[in-house]
């Protein structure tokens, strides 16, 4: 597939690649406009990325992305659809609930308005909106992507806000409490899951999110082992402790079919 140069609206950049119909990149900046036009926060960035998987092994080709930097914070949205115009609706949708929930983040840290409470960080059907990945076979696919970076030390409930703000499946950190390299994700339709190198399902205080907490340390194995348990598990990600380093990694499937890596720089 060929790759589109950048277009621009102002403040907005849209990029491309695979087949678009026509008049799909201006109708991703007035969508996304529309949204940005709208924080009180100034919109420092704003980049689009729309893509057309040519798989027709895949139910949901059209991929749409934004990242966008208001006010210094990262916002991100992801979603994926049957067409490439579905997907610039939903990612308007998207965008609207993240830049909603970092208002209400900034508004009760000034004093507006109290912390979010548990029923506020309902997430509803949105991940049914998910990107999938394409089936790869498993001889074919190799780690991509490879992060590496200091984890954030942080709360659960900040965590839970770092990983709604930024359309994340999961989110890598260390909880302030026990000190535990972690990994939060969703668990059911309302609720979120905290997974820790070593559990201390006691130490982890009062949140504010719905949470359980799982009792199980992560298995401890090297990049390979980490690959052959994704693989047959059927799961989005593997959560396991470096079997050299004993720090948390979470090894997931990419929409390409192949493998990112996250894993903590020291």
């Amino acid at each position: 597939m060929k790759r589109s140069a950048s277009q621009r609206a102002p403040g907005i950049q849209v990029e491309a690649q695979g087949q678009m119909p026509p008049g799909v990149i201006a109708y991703a900046q007035e969508k996304v406009g529309a949204v940005t036009g709208r924080t009180r926060e100034p919109v420092l960035f704003a980049r689009v990325r729309l893509t057309h998987m040519a798989n027709p092994a895949m139910e949901r080709p059209a991929l749409a992305q934004a990242n966008l930097d208001v006010g210094g914070r990262p916002v991100r949205a992801h979603v994926a659809a049957t067409t490439v115009t579905e997907a610039v609706d939903l990612l308007q949708d998207r965008l609207a609930a993240r830049l909603e929930r970092l208002q209400e983040h900034w508004e009760a840290r000034r004093g507006r308005r109290p912390v979010p409470g548990a029923h506020e960080w309902r997430h509803g059907d949105e991940p049914a909106h998910r990107p999938g990945h394409f089936p790869r076979p498993a001889e074919e696919r190799q780690v991509v992507r490879h992060k590496s970076f200091s984890l954030a030390r942080e709360s659960p409930d900040e965590a839970a806000f770092e990983l709604e703000l930024m359309d994340y499946g999961f989110h890598l950190f260390t909880d302030i409490g026990t000190g535990e390299d972690s990994v939060l994700y969703r668990s059911g339709p309302t609720g979120y899951r905290l997974a820790q190198v070593r559990p201390h399902p006691h130490l982890v205080g009062p949140v504010a999110v719905p949470l359980t907490v799982s009792d199980l340390p992560a298995p401890r194995m090297n990049l390979a082992e980490a690959k052959q348990r994704l693989d047959i598990a059927g799961l989005p990600f593997v959560f396991f402790a470096d079997d050299t380093t004993g720090r948390g990694n979470v090894l997931y499937h990419r929409y390409d079919g192949h493998y990112g890596l996250i894993s903590p720089s020291g």
